[in-house]
């Protein structure tokens, strides 16, 4: 039976007005079948960086211990930012020895605290998947990089794009054909497969709740249509959808239905 694990963290994002992650999670969870759902009473507080190059690092770490308390298998997490996927990669029944990792994002979250300039953790996100970075956050073993398959990347910072050039990799206009995502990660011969869902992959005239819109990006029937090939061909072990921060609830409300159809392809 698929859960869904709402984590409502605000604290690793770089945007100014990251506590509306805290609203987007709290709207897609009132559309979640109430049974199944588990809903986090993640800190309000920001925290401290503990002598790191990790801004709020003291509530992410409790978080991180929160999420590992309430993971179970076939878990759909619901953020929040994107570095909820870190914490929930870390406590993954099974671990990663076999799992091959997806991230849908509109940049590129590869930065490590020397090269970050915000020190936001969700910038860093899949550098610590890796392996890389903060050493109290990173996943220990990391995701090998063979094991790595990015979509829709389109917005990134210098430090970021050496890094991304070991990664599979595939365009907005590579999901034009359906199998593409299933037969990128069917080539890392992983055993399962993590989603990771940043909605702001998607186009903003599709969805407008996102901190840092980036034209140019997927419809949710493409990324929908990619995600139900991918599970024909390797089994979920589980997904995030992160990133939505409506700006009222009547964006929330306008939003809404492109964000079910993606929890829809993974759940």
């Amino acid at each position: 039976m698929v859960r869904f694990l709402v984590v409502p963290q605000w604290q690793g994002s770089p945007a100014a007005r990251a506590m509306l992650l805290v609203d987007g999670a709290s709207a897609i969870a009132g559309d979640l079948p109430r049974a199944a759902t588990t809903v986090l009473d993640v800190p309000v507080e920001a925290g401290e960086s503990l002598g790191t190059g990790v801004r709020r690092l003291s509530s992410l770490l409790r978080t991180r211990e929160q999420v590992a308390e309430a993971s179970t298998a076939d878990t759909i997490v619901i953020g929040g930012d994107c570095s909820v996927t870190v914490a929930a990669l870390a406590a993954l029944p099974g671990g990663t020895d076999d799992l091959a990792v997806v991230w849908f994002d509109a940049h590129g979250d590869l930065h490590t605290p020397e090269t970050s300039s915000s020190g936001a953790f969700a910038g860093m996100a899949l550098r610590a998947v890796l392996g890389e970075g903060e050493p109290q956050l990173v996943l220990s073993p990391g995701v090998p990089r063979d094991r790595v398959v990015t979509v829709g990347m389109r917005n990134l910072d210098d430090a970021e794009v050496e890094v991304l050039d070991d990664l599979a990799q595939l365009s907005v206009n590579d999901l034009d054909r359906i199998d593409a995502l299933a037969d990128a990660v069917e080539a890392t011969g992983a055993r399962r497969v993590w989603v990771h869902i940043d909605v702001d992959v998607l186009d903003p005239a599709e969805l407008t709740g996102v901190s840092s819109a980036v034209p140019f990006g997927l419809s949710p029937s493409a990324v929908g249509a990619a995600v139900r090939a991918l599970r024909d061909r390797v089994p979920l072990a589980g997904a995030t959808i992160a990133g939505f921060a409506p700006r009222s609830p009547a964006d929330a409300v306008d939003d809404l239905g492109a964000l079910l159809r993606l929890v829809g392809a993974v759940a």
